[in-house]
């Protein structure tokens, strides 16, 4: 993601429904939608533009924004220096004109983003250890709290993992307050907001690497676990060419269990501009969990890669030859993309049976985090309470996926709307995150 007031040093690749006000062009015995969100709402995607709030009163770009675009993504607004300069005083004035201007236009939201090493405001900067994971934890819950149900996905966590060879997590203030940092965020992310789609987005994997490689095994066990991740973003900020595997690469990831998005595509202008840009749509149409795909900017002028004129609009706003690729990619059509569904409760279950649950921790010097399964026994479970005991001296700072009762000594956690009803033989889970030392002995469940 493109820092605000400074440019990132890019590792390029080179060689190797909603649909808006639009007009419509006949073409053979075919339609062809004659705008880039039109065109892609037609296999059930997104086509949309990261903004800007201060540039809103540029009517040349509010008129392609609103013409050309069915998803917005804020570009500065949404992030951790902007939303919460001061330490629990939240700021979304800037957040919510870009909620507005997407509501407006009847188009998605993609929020972005709740955690990222960089653009920290000044207080979360001279943090560590147990004091920054708990300020973290509780400005991803406040902030997806405050648009719970109006965002389509939240990148939850932005660029995680470091580049070269090792495929690894880049060393960060929030990564050394423990390597379950990413899977608390997420954690905490579904219980402020459950229906929307948890995202982890980065750059530089965007073809089969060591990086994207670190980024699938975090998927998989994510998804072995039961943590919440819905999709992965690809930024793909690319130079004159796009990684040969590139298709491959995020077929992987669907493969995977999880939707995958291109979340700020820009291609550097040259003789090739127009082959990258219709390539990458081209392998989005190919995979049927691609939901869709957002460009880094409108114009040219508008973008962070100054000088490279990446984007499909020019200086003054005029179609270039990368936006026909682009269009006649869309059109062309692909795997059909229903329209995503939320997650929902499961129905309802007949009877109540028994319920048992197991905790895992970890742990590091002055805090934890617990991961809590509940399984239900030979009958469905409609409802439960799990029972521990945290250990003297110790407190509970946070819970996801449970409400608890009491802080410290003898607390309970009860189920939340979403996970309460467990199938005969089926599980949940839940998690929290607290002081001191955490608990060791088996807790007690009791279904209700």
């Amino acid at each position: 993601m493109p820092p605000l007031g400074r440019r990132r040093v890019l590792l390029l690749s080179s060689a190797a429904a909603t649909v808006l006000a639009a007009g419509v062009a006949v073409v053979g015995t075919a339609e062809a939608a004659s705008t880039l969100g039109a065109s892609a709402a037609q296999t059930g995607r997104y086509f949309g533009a990261a903004i800007a709030a201060g540039k809103l009163g540029d009517s040349t770009y509010s008129r392609i924004l609103t013409t050309e675009f069915n998803s917005v993504t804020p570009e500065n607004e949404m992030k951790w220096d902007a939303t919460e300069p001061n330490q629990n005083q939240f700021n979304y004035s800037g957040g919510d004109r870009i909620l507005n201007q997407g509501i407006s236009m009847g188009a998605k939201v993609r929020g972005h983003a709740l955690l990222w090493h960089q653009q920290q405001p000044g207080w979360a900067q001279s943090m560590s250890g147990t004091a920054l994971r708990n300020a973290a934890i509780n400005h991803v819950t406040q902030v997806a709290t405050h648009y719970r149900g109006k965002i389509y996905a939240w990148d939850v966590v932005n660029e995680a993992f470091a580049d070269g060879g090792s495929g690894g997590r880049r060393d960060s203030n929030l990564q050394r307050t423990g390597n379950d940092w990413i899977e608390a965020a997420f954690r905490a992310a579904r219980a402020a907001d459950p229906n929307a789609k948890l995202c982890y987005n980065d750059y530089n994997t965007d073809g089969v690497n060591a990086k994207s490689t670190g980024v699938l095994n975090m998927v998989k066990d994510f998804k072995a676990r039961g943590v919440p991740i819905d999709c992965v973003g690809f930024q793909s900020h690319l130079g004159t060419g796009i990684p040969g595997d590139y298709q491959a690469n995020l077929q992987r990831f669907a493969d995977a269990g999880v939707d995958v998005q291109i979340t700020e595509l820009d291609v550097a202008q040259g003789s090739n501009q127009a082959n990258v840009y219709a390539s990458v749509t081209k392998a989005c149409m190919a995979v049927s969990r691609c939901t869709g795909i957002t460009v880094w900017g409108i114009r040219d002028s508008d973008s962070w890669r100054t000088g490279e004129n990446p984007l499909l609009f020019d200086n003054s706003g005029n179609k270039k030859a990368a936006y026909t690729s682009v269009l006649n990619a869309l059109n062309a059509g692909g795997t059909n993309n229903p329209p995503p569904s939320s997650p929902s409760s499961p129905p309802p279950n007949p009877g109540t049976g028994a319920c048992s649950a197991s905790v895992t921790l970890n742990s590091w010097n002055g805090g934890y985090v617990a991961n809590v399964r509940v399984t239900a026994g030979s009958a469905a479970v409609n409802g439960w309470t799990v029972s521990l005991t945290i250990p003297s001296g110790g407190a509970v700072t946070s819970t996801w996926s449970a409400t608890n009762s009491g802080t410290s000594g003898a607390v309970s956690f009860r189920n939340v709307s979403y996970n309460g009803q467990i199938p005969a033989g089926g599980n949940t889970e839940f998690g929290f995150q607290g002081t001191g030392t955490g608990p060791t002995a088996t807790p007690s469940c009791q279904a209700s």
